[in-house]
């Protein structure tokens, strides 16, 4: 059943949104650190790097079709908030014919690449084949993680943010059960992690598509719907694209990042590995308000309550400022006790406490930039997001990896101030869009 955002308190509508989503976000961050929590347990550094570096991999993936399937969010959002139930069905028919062919190619290109991406990732020698292994298991079931992304980006562009957190909650519990199986009982290390992944997110998929046929969603789709309509497509692709070369191309840097890590040696790689999993969990509420302003703002735009857009983001920006500074705080104090939750290797749990305590500060920057993102691309502007998201990388989170690694080689904590700086990069460039766009919107009124 769809729910209207479009009316009510705008901070109780965020809350209520957001609070199913943060959990979703918190289950399905707990099922990627599954694979590595339970690895760690059971195996050595070698095939703690083998998962670090596939996952990173893995997550780079997620989070392009993630993006892409963003654009699926705010048309049907748009459509919802407007009233228009006919064009919310073809939306989300097209969405589901889009999404499925972009699964089948993505997973025969990837396929063939295996090897030239672990080359290319600079993987340490004694990873190789296990990063092998990880991933071409992990490549066979990009079908089933692009239907669960799919499904979860049409309930929320419906209102229903709470549908998705019960599919991957389903997920998360298989992933965990699965790993002690393989991992812990066959002992099949990596590979063992990778079969976990990939058939916990089929039994996730199932279990929503038998959702989806019992329960009444307010939409009626037709063969019809279907059947791709360039205009609808058009949309979808015009808001997803951006998104997704923008996540992209944060994802290549934080690989480019690993890349100058794994160089450094085994315990530099596996450090950065363990800190990435841990700077995934306490992104959540960033990424939360993400997805957050982005769904409500495009239901609000289609309506035309243009302020109540702008108080959405208003409040998520207030919330994960607030939460940001809290958890950087926090991890100046407890940083190398939260990584040697992952491992007992001393050396690894050093350098991974530099890294965090440096890192940890971009919880704050991100919170403003990624709230800012939702807020773009509910109004159909994330070629914005993709450029400041561009220029942050190419003018900072690279090159300042790059120099910290070169001129100071004993230690992680100036590698890791890279990722604040590139995002205080984003915020002021967000700043100044957001100035442009009231400003025109205002001349138009006028």
């Amino acid at each position: 059943m769809e729910k209207d955002l479009t009316t009510g308190s705008v901070r109780r509508n965020i809350v209520i949104f957001s609070l199913p989503y943060l959990l979703s976000y918190f289950l399905q961050t707990l099922y990627g650190m599954a694979d590595l929590f339970i690895v760690g347990q059971f195996e050595g550094v070698d095939s703690i790097t083998a998962v670090s570096v596939g996952s990173q991999v893995m997550h780079m993936i997620t989070v392009m079709i993630v993006g892409l399937a963003m654009g699926a969010t705010v048309t049907i959002g748009k459509a919802i908030g407007a009233k228009k139930t006919e064009q919310a069905s073809l939306a989300v028919g097209n969405t589901i014919s889009l999404f499925m062919g972009v699964a089948v190619a993505l997973m025969a290109i990837l396929l063939v690449l295996v090897r030239p991406i672990v080359t290319w990732m600079s993987t340490p020698e004694e990873a190789v084949s296990g990063t092998i292994l990880y991933l071409t298991i992990c490549f066979i079931g990009i079908p089933f993680i692009t239907a669960y992304n799919i499904i979860s980006s049409i309930f929320r562009g419906l209102g229903d943010s709470k549908s998705p957190m019960y599919f991957i909650a389903v997920a998360c519990v298989a992933n965990i059960l699965l790993d002690y199986l393989f991992i812990g009982a066959l002992h099949l290390g990596p590979a063992g992690a990778a079969l976990g992944t990939t058939l916990s997110q089929t039994i996730s998929v199932m279990v929503a598509v038998t959702v989806i046929v019992k329960r009444r969603t307010g939409i009626s789709l037709k063969k019809s719907d279907f059947k791709p309509q360039m205009q609808t497509m058009g949309q979808i692709l015009r808001v997803g694209i951006p998104v997704a070369l923008q996540d992209g191309f944060v994802q290549i840097a934080f690989l480019v990042i690993t890349v100058i890590a794994n160089r450094r040696g085994l315990n530099d790689a596996a450090a950065v590995g363990i800190v990435e999993k841990i700077i995934s969990i306490v992104f959540l509420v960033p990424s939360t308000m993400l997805s957050t302003v982005s769904a409500l703002s495009a239901q609000n735009i289609g309506a035309k309550k243009y302020d109540r857009a702008t108080a959405t983001l208003r409040y998520a920006i207030f919330i994960a400022v607030g939460y940001g500074i809290v958890v950087a705080t926090a991890m100046q104090f407890i940083g190398g006790g939260v990584v040697g939750i992952f491992t007992e290797d001393a050396i690894v749990i050093t350098m991974g406490k530099q890294y965090l305590s440096a890192y940890i500060w971009d919880c704050i920057f991100a919170g403003i930039h990624f709230s800012f993102s939702g807020y773009f691309c509910a109004c159909g502007r994330s070629g914005i997001s993709f450029l400041h998201n561009i220029l942050s990388i190419v003018l900072v989170r690279i090159p300042g990896a790059y120099f910290a690694s070169m001129y100071f080689p004993d230690t992680l904590y100036p590698m890791g101030l890279a990722a604040p700086g590139g995002s205080l990069l984003s915020v002021i460039i967000c700043v100044i869009a957001f100035e442009i766009l009231k400003g025109r919107r205002t001349q138009r009124i006028l």
